[in-house]
């Protein structure tokens, strides 16, 4: 009955939350991770078992709906190549102050390896509102940002899936090790294709005709699980497995059929997806927070400069202007559900402690209140410029 109560607490307390987060102009994330810290606090026997289940399915789904939603290979493909340069500067400059700050404070090379990865991802998500309202996101810099994030994400996952199975060893195994690890993945990669290529159209298609309700709904939640399944199967992780399977069924456009893609979001975002963010901001320690002293306030320069240092030099690269690059090094500043994912991954398989956890989420968090405040302010200098030069469209 605890456990129940607990569960309903959280479901109502995140869509408050969230929602007077989001009437204060925030992502909603932020009033969910609250919430979970309000469980924290107002509840002594907190069903913490219980509660990590939702969350893992809450992971899941969150990468499973972010690859079957958002990630189109077919409109991907023409973008790619002039999207890649800007996309590896940023991810490569996050890496590196990731991996620096690691070995500035003497943690071991799987932690700075770690936290490089964990500073990689980029949420646009957090800024699409503000490149939408602001009537941007048609614009070239919003084009190439909304793709680089795609592919930022792609590579972002791909980094994980190779740390994840690096932790089995503690250390960076041998020549053999890498070669066993490496044969893993294509394994698993060579598997997914061919049944999303051969087996997963023909059963959407055994689904769509069946009399049983909710059939083709089913099957895409069954995608999302058995996927998540054959990826810990492979020793990868089930959010990997998750994203891959989704990225998949998203050609198949018998499960993307609206009815089916608005249950599927309604199952995520309505319930799973934010229980995972509030389950986040349970596990986080204030007074780990407080005690971490100048690794806090680093951690928030490094990883937000990485992103916009990286940006600005990969989109000056591909003939961007000064403000156009800023923008855009600004647009890939924020960080949101993947960071949290991989944050929980590496909290939950003890790569990182609580302190350096509740220090990576307190950057989240400063991610997300900056970043659609600076954007509008870049844009519209950028529009000012260009009207006081006569070059305004």
């Amino acid at each position: 009955m605890s456990a129940l109560f607990q569960i309903l607490f959280l479901i109502f307390s995140v869509k408050i939350l969230g929602e007077a987060s989001e009437r204060a102009g925030f992502p909603s994330i932020m009033g969910e991770i609250l919430a979970g810290i309000l469980l924290g606090v107002l509840f002594l026997d907190v069903e913490t078992v219980v509660i990590a289940f939702f969350a893992q399915l809450g992971a899941i789904f969150l990468l499973f709906t972010a690859g079957y939603k958002e990630v189109s290979l077919r409109e991907l493909k023409p973008a790619a190549l002039v999207a890649f340069v800007p996309t590896f500067s940023q991810i490569f400059f996050a890496f590196v102050f990731g991996f620096m700050l690691g070995e500035i404070f003497n943690f071991s090379f799987l932690q700075s390896l770690f936290i490089a990865v964990a500073f990689s991802p980029t949420s646009i998500g957090t800024v699409l509102n503000t490149l939408i309202d602001l009537n941007y996101l048609s614009s070239r810099p919003g084009t190439i940002m909304l793709f680089s994030a795609i592919l930022d994400d792609i590579i972002g996952i791909s980094l994980l899936s190779i740390l994840i199975t690096f932790t089995r060893f503690n250390l960076m195994p041998s020549a053999l090790g890498v070669l066993t690890i490496a044969g893993k993945i294509l394994l698993f990669l060579l598997i997914m294709y061919i049944l999303g290529k051969y087996f997963f159209p023909r059963i959407f298609v055994y689904a769509q005709k069946m009399h049983e309700k909710e059939a083709v709904f089913s099957v895409v939640v069954m995608v999302a699980l058995f996927s998540a399944y054959l990826a810990e199967f492979f020793d990868l992780h089930a959010t990997i497995g998750a994203f891959i399977g989704g990225v998949l069924i998203s050609e198949i456009p018998l499960a993307k059929i609206q009815d089916v893609q608005s249950k599927v979001e309604g199952l995520a975002y309505g319930i799973l997806v934010p229980l995972f963010f509030a389950f986040i901001g349970f596990s986080i320690d204030l007074q780990d927070l407080v005690n971490a002293g100048i690794f806090v306030p680093l951690v928030v320069l490094l990883a937000l400069s990485g992103k916009l240092i990286g940006g600005f030099i990969g989109s000056k690269a591909i003939g961007f202007d000064f403000y156009e690059s800023l923008i855009f090094g600004i647009g890939v500043m924020p960080r949101a559900g993947i960071e949290l994912v991989v944050l929980s991954i590496g909290r939950s398989a003890g790569i990182i402690g609580l302190e350096v956890f509740s220090a990576m989420v307190f950057m989240v968090i400063i991610s997300l209140l900056v970043s659609p405040p600076l954007l509008k302010f870049a844009i519209r200098n950028e529009r000012k410029n260009k009207a006081d030069n006569g070059t305004i469209e």
